[in-house]
């Protein structure tokens, strides 16, 4: 008797509690006044998430330093933007409202009581961890993220999808091979690719100068990946405009660091955890306490019973 491949199910922690806090009213606050919007939140997404798609892996993946300094030695201006104008020394801080910050201690230990593995590794990003548990799956993977760089990681073959939430969790896009085609001319391992090409002012990201979406697309449909492109620069009987020519040759040093900042990670040393999706709480008694402390009623409660279906 043949048996089903386990699913997982991988969690961009941050971009979910992020959407969360957003999302959610800051008036949904613990009895002590403090807001718990994006616990909250976050609870209701996994409690969606776990009901809707039943997988029999869950991990919460967390940014363990969402800006590492080997990609910023490689791309200074990686997430520059982002990062806290006034902090003491030590690594960057992340520019987060001052009414987040307070709530990530809360959202960590309410998935360690309840026993969801919550997996952050020094020096990577969640994308990192994502990628990496990806690679080790050995059954089909849904990817929750409100972040396209993970749509490199879309791979039909093996059952790679991402899931990208549109409004709340309840209306995810869907993204595999067809979807990206569709949209950006390229499969799952182009569109690193295509990303580095275009740029993204969001990660801070330059790329190629007068090289757009649509023309890295046609670059890559022509030259097959980014070593194509590079060659063609190189091979006076190659299709490319003189501009395109001028351009991509100008920006050989960040094409030379490019594609190891925007690829994620897939080599992580991941720790030892157990990511089977808990039917029980991992310790009842903290569940309950924090759920009291933190006013996390409803929230909470849902997502227990939906655990224990």
């Amino acid at each position: 008797m043949s048996t089903r491949p386990e699913k997982y199910l991988l969690l961009d922690t941050p971009s979910l509690y992020f959407r969360a806090y957003f999302g959610v009213p800051e008036s949904l606050r613990a009895p002590d006044g403090t807001p718990v919007n994006a616990v909250r939140g976050l609870l209701d997404f996994i409690d969606r998430l776990v009901g809707d798609h039943r997988p029999d892996h869950l991990v919460a993946c967390m940014d363990a330093d969402w800006r590492p300094a080997w990609r910023v030695e490689l791309i200074p201006s990686y997430k520059a933007h982002r990062v806290a104008e006034e902090h003491e020394g030590g690594p960057d801080e992340e520019e987060v409202p001052d009414t987040l910050s307070p709530q990530v201690p809360v959202i960590e230990a309410v998935l360690d009581a309840l026993g969801i593995a919550r997996v952050g590794v020094a020096g990577y990003e969640a994308d990192d961890v994502i990628g990496t548990f990806t690679a080790r799956a050995k059954g089909p993977v849904d990817i929750v993220t409100g972040d396209r760089d993970l749509y490199q990681l879309v791979d039909d073959a093996r059952g790679v999808r991402v899931l990208h939430p549109v409004k709340g969790v309840g209306t995810l896009q869907i993204t595999d091979e067809a979807v990206l085609r569709e949209k950006y001319g390229v499969d799952g391992r182009g569109y690193a690719d295509l990303a580095l090409l275009r740029g993204d002012p969001s990660d801070g990201l330059p790329g190629v100068p007068g090289i757009g979406e649509k023309t890295a697309a046609r670059l890559l449909a022509e030259f097959g990946d980014l070593a194509g492109i590079v060659a063609a620069v190189d091979d006076p009987a190659s299709r490319l405009t003189p501009s395109q020519r001028k351009r991509l040759d100008a920006a050989r040093p960040y094409l030379a660091v490019a594609p190891k900042v925007v690829r994620v990670a897939t080599d992580v040393p991941l720790p030892d955890v157990d990511t089977t999706l808990p039917r029980a709480p991992r310790d009842p008694a903290a569940v309950e306490e924090l759920g009291a402390r933190w006013g996390l009623g409803g929230s909470l409660r849902r997502l227990l019973g939906t655990l224990g279906a």
